[in-house]
């Protein structure tokens, strides 16, 4: 059902000099404004989950499916402590959810978080200028107080990307615990008979989902902050590392660079996303920005390991330079088929590896669940992670 109640004039402007009117749902106060880099994303559901990715801080996020709000938002769905994005802009925003798990609606929740929405307007368009052009920075207006040419100015003002430590402003100040499996949704959860793995978790903005994973898999995480030193980890004595996803230019992220670089080798790693670029750099590879980023839960990969196709979920604007990679001792272990872009690495001779991609999906396929089993898989060893480790892995999640 879609919604009759009237709504204010809501304005999406780009720094190209794009205007985009449509209607504000969400935060609809006259006046409101947030901007950041506008990025689309083409999977067909899962919005809540994106909304609360806080790999998307920073960011106006726009969805290429046409609907969005059908089934309302659940609790359960909520990928960490809220709404990450910098606004939200679909083609056509539904009021009245139709969910027997949905707890409020769409526009009613991200008013409650604060974040404005857009729609009724082209995102067929829009889409296509960011294809084009690439990522741009954006500002959503609510209202009209502003004229297109101001808001124009204030979306070429905001900071770009590039250079930004956002990992910072997700990360907890505190370390904590996660217990959560995967419940009712599980698909794997086989951990060696009696056998519990300590993994201490640098949190660069990880969804929730990642975790409930681990614990599936008998793992007892402990989630610290992202700039956790190196001493403060070996201390914990933990028989794993991980390093998350989240948000912002991984070169900026110094402070955990300096930590993965001094530690490398010495606590089977394995990082996801944000975590896979960081462990990269800290290696000594180089990275660099995206024209439009992956970000969608249909992309595909190839494992160059056992040559199997998965079909995964992205979301990132920075990718990890193949060359500098192999130089610095890294093995491509996978890759994007859509433009080769490097996917996965492990290192030739220490217990490392990561994917640019997000194993926990959440929502996606689950074609890649794997990788959590051989991250377990490599704490029992302390070895790298091998071919036959990861065939191992894939035939099993096939045989669920």
């Amino acid at each position: 059902m879609r919604s009759t109640h009237a709504a204010p004039a809501c304005r999406l402007a780009l720094e190209d000099g794009t205007v985009f009117t449509g209607t504000a749902f969400g935060l609809c106060t006259d006046g409101a404004e947030q901007g950041g880099e506008v990025v689309f994303n083409t999977a067909m559901c899962g919005y809540q989950e994106a909304l609360t990715d806080p790999s998307y801080t920073g960011q106006v996020l726009v969805m290429t499916a046409p609907e969005m709000g059908n089934y309302g938002v659940a609790a359960e769905d909520v990928e960490s402590r809220g709404i990450a994005v910098r606004g939200f802009a679909v083609r056509e925003a539904i009021e009245e959810p139709s969910n027997h798990r949905a707890t409020e609606s769409l526009s009613a929740w991200m008013a409650r978080h604060g974040t404005i929405g857009i729609t009724g307007i082209d995102t067929r368009a829009l889409v296509r200028i960011l294809r084009t052009k690439g990522a741009l920075r954006g500002i959503l207006h609510v209202g009209t107080a502003r004229t297109d040419a101001q808001l124009v100015e204030a979306a070429r003002a905001l900071p770009s990307m590039g250079g930004q430590n956002l990992a910072g402003c997700v990360s907890p100040t505190a370390s904590g615990s996660w217990g959560e499996g995967l419940g009712e949704w599980t698909l794997r959860g086989q951990p060696a008979a009696g056998r519990r793995y300590k993994v201490v978790a640098l949190d660069c903005g990880a969804k929730h989902n990642i975790y409930r994973n681990l614990a599936e898999r008998g793992c007892d995480v402990e989630t610290v902050p992202h700039d956790l030193s190196a001493a403060e980890i070996r201390a914990r004595r933990p028989d794993g590392l991980f390093v998350s996803n989240g948000p912002g230019d991984p070169a900026a992220v110094e402070r955990t660079i300096a930590t993965l670089r001094e530690i490398a080798g010495e606590v089977p790693t394995f990082g996801i996303c944000l975590g896979h670029q960081l462990l990269a750099l800290a290696l000594g590879a180089k990275t660099w920005k995206l024209k439009f980023g992956h970000r969608g839960a249909n992309q595909p990969v190839r494992n160059l390991l056992t040559g199997r196709v998965e079909i995964t979920s992205q979301n990132h604007g920075f990718c990890v330079d193949e060359a500098s990679l192999r130089a610095a001792g890294g093995e491509p272990t996978h890759v994007h088929l859509n433009d080769g872009t490097l996917a996965g690495f492990r290192h030739t001779s220490k217990p490392i590896f990561s994917v640019q991609y997000h194993p926990e999906a959440s929502p996606g396929p689950h074609d890649s669940a794997y990788l959590f089993d051989c991250f377990v898989a490599m704490m029992e060893s302390r070895r790298p992670v091998t071919a036959a480790d990861m065939e191992s892995a894939q035939r099993a999640l096939a045989a669920t």
